[in-house]
């Protein structure tokens, strides 16, 4: 069994992704390099590494309060331990205040940052003092609250306030404090929802099945080992929001489809598994690190009729002839707001201006693979965010530059018990503080007129 020091594995990752790196593929990397560590000091790192970036909003208020100079000006290594410890001093009851103390000082001396100790414990001790004179920014002042607690930029926070109204924007961007559910799809290509569960409560596991989603199984306890059928392909990780995506797709047997922004391929074997492996599916992704992880994933799940290949839709993909495709899903490349839960650190590295590039791509996407669609085949429009600009707006654009397509009201194509998911312009809206817990999602469809 590892005897890495949880504290110093999580101060690590959190400096790489200081520097830029991805929160969760840093994470995975780092546990795996550390080998057979104790199942509870792999449960601290984790929780340190996104406690602190979902909450350093927070964390980074009550440093201010004691601080001697602006948090801006301390040293970035410096800042990440003092979030560290003020993480586990005001969001862990299990750690005690002066053990976090302390294992944050011997931290830096490992570090070589035995400058800066006496620095750390005084405001850290600080902290333990006075943390309950700490003023806090009030939610009915939506924006200083959402920018100083939630540690969203001001221009996001002004945003969706502007979009949600004060109330609903507040509520949702607590909800993305949130950690996200641990949800995975059964693969019914090769076992039925009820068997899996049945094969993870016989392993200590615990399980509910998803609300919406008929494959979908939320794992709220883990058992001792791994999950039950990883190397058989039982299950694919995926959020229930995702999930729903190839149902509304709507595949069939025998279908031409393609998936245009496939990877990493969870939606894409989802339509295979829905089209009973009788679908001829074309995938196609920007980057060949990513097909392949594709095509490694429909190995995984037992897919056929898949065929992957490298293509930037951002240009014409002049080897496809027209109107060729039954159906086409558009997962497009999208700034992520709506899965801030599973990447915390995506809310300080976009900026408005990002919003119109990723618009300008999506349309030009979309653009590009609307040809693609027979008369009267379907064209999904996905992504996993709510901003405007790449929802609705993206929407809007597309409708006047393309009058050979009508939209649909997707709450025609699914179940009664999907109904509160739509809006009333019968596009997907989910959100996680509404809907079980869901990520935050939106689709619409479009439809090529006949004749």
């Amino acid at each position: 069994m590892s005897t890495a020091n949880p504290r110093q594995l999580a101060f690590s990752i959190l400096c790489r992704v200081d520097e830029g790196a991805y929160a969760d593929l840093t994470l995975d990397a780092e546990l795996t390099k550390a080998g057979r560590i104790d199942p509870r000091d792999r449960g601290l790192v984790t929780e340190l590494v996104y406690g602190v970036l979902r909450q350093r909003g927070r964390l980074d208020f009550a440093l201010s309060q004691f601080c001697s100079k602006p948090l801006a000006k301390v040293e970035p290594r410096v800042l990440t331990l003092l979030r560290l410890g003020a993480y586990q001093l005001l969001m862990l009851d299990r750690v005690p205040a002066p053990a976090a103390v302390h294992e944050t000082v011997e931290l830096a001396r490992k570090e070589n940052l035995e400058r800066v100790t006496g620095f750390i414990n005084g405001i850290l001790r600080s902290l333990i003092r006075q943390q309950q004179e700490i003023v806090w920014p009030d939610p009915a002042d939506a924006v200083p609250y959402l920018e100083k607690l939630m540690a969203f930029p001001h221009w996001l926070a002004k945003s969706w306030v502007q979009q949600f109204g004060t109330q609903e924007a507040v509520v949702l961007a607590e909800s993305l404090l949130q950690s996200a559910p641990f949800t995975v799809r059964v693969n019914t290509l090769k076992i039925t929802r009820e068997a899996f569960r049945e094969a993870l409560e016989q392993n200590g596991f615990e399980a509910r099945p998803t609300h919406y989603a008929p494959e979908g199984v939320v794992i709220t306890a883990r058992g001792g080992g791994a999950i039950p059928g990883d190397a058989d392909g039982w299950y694919q990780v995926q959020d229930e929001a995702s999930m729903l995506i190839a149902h509304l797709l709507g595949p069939r047997p025998q279908e031409r489809i393609l998936d245009a922004c496939s990877a990493p391929g969870g939606k894409t074997t989802h339509v295979c598994a829905l089209g009973e492996n009788a679908v001829d599916l074309l995938a196609l992704d920007l980057h060949p690190q990513r097909a392949r992880l594709v095509e490694s994933g429909a190995r995984r799940l037992g897919c056929q009729g898949i065929e992957t290949r490298v293509w930037d839709l951002t240009r014409t993909p002049d080897f496809l002839p027209p109107q060729s495709f039954d159906r086409v899903l558009v997962d497009a490349p999208c700034s992520g707001l709506g899965v801030l839960r599973r990447n915390p650190e995506i809310r300080w590295r976009r900026t408005a201006k990002d919003l119109t590039v990723m618009a300008d791509q999506q349309r030009a996407i979309l653009a590009n693979t609307a040809p693609l669609v027979k008369p009267g085949g379907r064209l999904l429009y996905s992504l996993c965010t709510l901003a405007a600009e790449e929802t609705t707006g993206v929407v809007q654009s597309f409708l006047a530059d393309h009058p050979e397509f009508e939209q649909e009201d997707l709450r025609g194509l699914a179940p009664a018990h999907w109904q509160e998911l739509f809006g009333d312009d019968g596009c997907l809206h989910t959100w996680p503080h509404r809907h079980a817990g869901m990520d935050a999602f939106f689709a619409t469809a479009f439809r090529r007129r006949k004749g």
